[in-house]
């Protein structure tokens, strides 16, 4: 946003200064501009700079992995067939690499608050901005029952007969608990809930590989059998090659709904120690989590499982508790592994848990974001002394209480509302993203501006934007095509799956109204404002080396 309209409300950050401890208190993008040596009183319009390089690296898995990667892709993989699964996760990492390289750029630049929805309002229209913000709060905020809902179903492949009350109540009060302390406490636990995530996701991978060589009880190398017996491509909805291409293409879907990355790495850049060094790392991460978790976990859930296995059907369309409807578990039971798919519940578990906290962390900063610009009720933006913004967070915690859906309907039905509604939420998320960089990249060049001094420079620019803005608005409207299919009409699957965009459609078209914001031009947009402040914040920084054995060992292997 130009620099006349920006408030002048922002983000305090408390540098340690060497052994002794000392804090220097340093302004950030449109804050008060005072800097003393000596600590001032409490701000509470701000959040604070503690996340490192390693919490953010694992903050973007833990918002990028969860139960859909290790269980639901099983659905998926019944519709499509191992080479449909395989080849859409493949084909849809190379729109979210375009926005991941287009929105790099852009945050390392300005790591502000929210930033890549403010940018839009900056970049763009104002009427944008507010219409990223609410699009991206509602996504993530409904994401927080899913996991929920995803929690108390994992938890009943223990044990049955006990009210799904009781796993929500508890969910829900230990996201108080570690959401409602200062934002290092979530930075710690995310890290390490996420590291859960890697050890699972690595570890599955592993065991496909060493059971498909004959590594397993019954010395069965059964390699790439399932790919050719029932085969690589399975029909739905039609026969031939009609109901192969509609297997696939629902494939693709899952896949626009299951990875992400980007997003949640740039929501942690306005709390980001030394944001300018950490991000463009994080970023680079996005690449090998692409490869490694989706494009490989997708191979690796094709492998084990043919797609017409009596079991996964079996699981899936009578909504089996946890992780039966895994396609890993089904293999480690017919394979005779007993004590595994426990182990393996209980990683599914943890992801679950830890991508709904990201849900919740990344939520309310977006909903404090837009109260800082006056786009959400000012109170968002109270914080408290430790840097949360605690109404901010409450809001998005009473989401989760949409969780107690499931006490009047099957989980599985709750759970695909809610992915339905979060796909388009996601799609229009990344089709924003795109077209801010563009206006951004557009903008540098009218005003001779050189991208080589920018901290991060993305390659293939603008070409990256416009393919993730072209893919996304595609799939934006096609992600609900199932129900136009003859004979599979749903209208409560057609409103989940186009109500976003009707949503935002409204939010955008009556702030436009109201306000007369104007689309801007590349020559009025503002890419000077708040530079200064970053520059002489990255310029002070000192960054000191860990001091347990530890830390040094995750700095070696994260950053």
């Amino acid at each position: 946003m130009i620099a006349s309209e920006e408030k002048s409300v922002g983000v305090t950050t408390a540098i340690d200064q060497g052994p002794s401890g000392s804090q220097l208190e340093e302004t950030l993008p449109g804050y008060p501009e005072s800097i003393s040596s000596e600590t001032p009183p409490p701000s509470y319009h701000s959040t604070h700079r503690k996340l490192k390089s390693r919490h953010i690296q694992l903050i973007g898995i833990g918002g990028t992995i969860g139960t859909v990667l290790f269980v639901q892709l099983g659905s998926a993989l019944s519709k499509g067939g191992p080479g449909s699964l395989f080849l859409a996760f493949f084909i849809w990492c190379f729109p979210i690499l375009c926005i991941t390289n287009s929105t790099a750029e852009m945050v390392t630049y300005l790591p502000l608050p929210s930033p890549f929805i403010r940018l839009a309002g900056r970049c763009v229209d104002p009427a944008l901005e507010v219409m990223a913000g609410w699009n991206f709060f509602i996504l993530e905020a409904t994401l927080v029952p899913f996991e929920i809902t995803a929690v108390n179903i994992i938890i009943h492949f223990w044990a049955d007969g006990f009210s799904p009350a009781i796993p929500i109540v508890v969910q829900i009060f230990l996201y108080v608990l570690i959401n409602f302390f200062a934002v290092r406490y979530y930075g710690e636990s995310e890290f390490w809930l996420s590291f859960g995530k890697v050890l699972l996701a690595v570890g599955l991978i592993v065991f496909t590989f060493v059971t498909m060589v004959g590594g397993n009880p019954k010395h069965d190398a059964y390699g790439f059998r399932y790919w050719q017996n029932p085969g690589a491509f399975a029909e739905y909805q039609e026969t031939g090659s009609l109901g192969r291409f509609l297997g696939f293409f629902t494939c693709l879907v899952q896949a626009c709904y299951t990875i992400s990355g980007p997003e949640y790495v740039s929501m942690a850049a306005g709390e980001a120690e030394n944001p300018r060094g950490v991000m463009p790392r994080a970023y680079r991460g996005v690449i090998v989590r692409l490869v490694c978790f989706f494009v490989f976990g997708a191979l690796s859930m094709g492998i084990v499982c043919p797609y017409n296995d009596p079991e996964l059907l079996t699981a899936i369309n009578t909504g089996a508790p946890g992780a039966a409807a895994s396609p890993y578990i089904i293999a480690m039971q017919r394979l005779g592994i007993p004590v595994l798919p426990h182990i393996v519940n209980v990683l599914v578990l943890t992801a679950s848990f830890s991508a709904g906290n990201s849900y919740v962390y990344c939520a309310s900063r977006s909903l404090y974001g837009m109260a800082l610009d006056g786009h959400a009720p000012k109170i968002f933006s109270k914080c408290t002394k430790n840097g949360v913004p605690i109404y901010a967070v409450t809001v998005v915690l009473a989401f989760g209480l949409l969780s107690f859906l499931q006490l009047g309907n099957t989980a599985e039905t709750v759970l695909n509302w809610i992915v339905n509604i979060s796909t388009a939420s996601e799609l229009i998320n990344f089709a924003i993203m795109s077209l801010t960089y563009l206006r951004f990249y557009y903008a540098m060049k009218a005003q001779n501006m050189s991208r080589d001094n920018l901290p991060y420079k993305g390659p293939f620019q603008p070409y990256c934007g416009y393919i993730g803005l072209i893919c996304a608005g595609v799939m934006t409207f096609l992600s609900g095509y199932s129900v136009f299919v003859h004979g599979y009409w749903s209208l409560s699957t057609f409103i989940c799956s186009y109500i976003m965009i009707a949503v935002d459609l409204v939010i955008y078209v009556s702030w436009k109204l109201v306000k007369r914001t104007k689309i801007r031009s590349a020559t009025e947009i503002d890419l000077l404002s708040d530079v200064k402040e970053i520059e002489d914040y990255t310029s002070s920084f000192v960054d000191e080396p860990p001091k347990t054995l530890l830390g040094r060992i995750s700095r070696a292997l994260i950053g």
